[in-house]
C-alpha cells in the first residue's frame, strides 16, 4: 500500500498540505483529482521522495519512502514534463534507468520499441512533446517497478497512442498487480480506467472511496411534482414541470421511494466522476447547474 497520513507540508507562509491522508492499495488504479492549487503535485513529490514532510508519514508497504532507496527503486514517476539529461538520448537514458532500477527490463524495453517507434541515438530534446512523452513511457515501463505514478501523463499523446498507452499501463496492472497514481484533469478519462478517486481540496482530502461507492451514493433524480419526503436532497434545479435533484442515497434506494409517490414521470441517473468532482468541490453556480441540468 502506497500511504500518506496526516501529511503537513508549508512554503514561507503557504500551506500546501493540510494534513493530507491518502491511500492507495496495492494493485489499484487510483485517479487523484482536484482544482489548480489543491496540493495534487506536491503529494506526488512526497510519494517520490523530492519532498520531505514537515510532519505525518509517507510510506510503501509501511516503510517510509523519504531517504530510502529501497523503497524508491519500486516506484518509478512520469512527470507532466518528464526530465532528461541535456543531449541524452533514448539509449542514454535506457542505460541510466537501468542502473538506478535493479529490475530494468531488457526485453521489455526491446519489446515497447515496437510500440513506441521512437529513434534510439538521436537526442530528445529534438523530440516533439509527444515524443518526449512516448519516451518517458518507454523507459517507465520498462523499470517494472511495483509503483507508478502519473502526473498528467498522456497530456500531449494523440489518441490512438493514449489508447496504446493505458492498455499497456492496465495489462502491468492485471499482470503483475502493478500500483498506479494518476493525477489528471481529464475525468472523463480517468472514470474509464481507475478504481479508486480521492478529491483533493486545499491541502486537504474531500473524498476518497472506489469509484464505484462514489458513483453508488449519490444520484440524480428527474421527476415531475415534488421529492418524496425522507430524502436527503443536496440540489434542486427546475425547467418547467421537470424537477432535476441530487440525491444522497443508492439508486435502489432513492427509487422505492419515488415509487410510493408514483410520479407521472422520474428517472434516477448515476453522476459521473465529472459531476461527482464539481459538487464535491463545491463549483460556482454555473458549474452545480451543469450537474443538475
Amino acid at each position: 500500500m502506497l500511504e500518506m497520513k496526516e501529511v503537513y507540508k508549508t512554503f514561507g507562509v503557504q500551506k500546501a498540505l493540510d494534513g493530507l491522508t491518502l491511500r492507495v492499495p496495492r494493485g489499484a488504479v487510483y485517479g487523484l483529482v482536484g482544482p489548480n492549487g489543491a496540493g495534487k503535485t506536491t503529494a506526488i513529490r512526497h510519494l517520490t521522495g523530492v519532498y520531505r514532510a514537515d510532519s505525518g508519514t509517507v510510506t510503501l508497504n509501511g516503510q517510509p519512502i523519504d531517504e530510502n532507496l529501497l523503497a524508491k527503486e519500486k516506484i518509478c514517476c512520469v512527470a507532466d514534463e518528464p526530465f532528461y539529461f541535456p543531449g541524452a538520448s533514448l539509449l542514454d537514458m535506457k542505460t541510466y534507468y537501468s542502473g538506478i532500477y535493479p529490475q530494468f527490463d531488457e526485453k521489455r524495453f526491446r519489446e515497447l520499441q515496437a510500440v513506441f517507434t521512437l529513434p534510439q541515438k538521436s537526442p530528445i530534446r529534438r523530440f516533439s512533446k509527444g515524443m518526449q512523452k512516448q519516451a518517458a513511457f518507454h523507459l517507465a515501463l520498462s523499470t517494472q517497478a511495483q509503483v507508478l505514478i502519473l502526473d498528467e501523463p498522456v497530456d500531449g499523446l494523440d489518441p490512438v497512442m493514449r489508447r496504446q498507452v493505458w492498455s499497456l499501463i492496465l495489462d502491468d496492472v492485471a499482470r503483475r498487480e502493478t500500483t498506479v497514481l494518476v493525477s489528471s484533469h481529464n475525468l472523463r478519462e480517468l472514470e474509464d480506467i481507475c478504481d479508486h478517486v480521492g478529491i483533493m481540496k486545499a491541502g486537504k482530502m474531500l473524498a476518497e472511496r472506489s469509484l464505484s461507492d462514489m458513483q453508488g451514493s449519490t444520484v440524480k433524480l428527474q421527476m415531475v411534482g415534488d421529492a418524496p419526503e425522507g430524502l436527503e436532497i443536496l440540489h434542486k434545479a427546475s425547467s418547467g414541470r421537470l424537477n432535476t435533484y441530487i440525491v444522497r442515497g443508492s439508486i435502489p434506494q432513492v427509487q422505492a421511494a419515488v415509487e410510493r409517490v408514483n410520479p407521472a414521470y422520474f428517472d434516477i441517473l448515476p453522476l459521473s466522476l465529472e459531476e461527482i468532482f464539481i459538487y464535491e468541490v463545491g463549483g460556482g453556480s454555473h458549474e452545480t447547474e451543469s450537474i443538475l441540468l
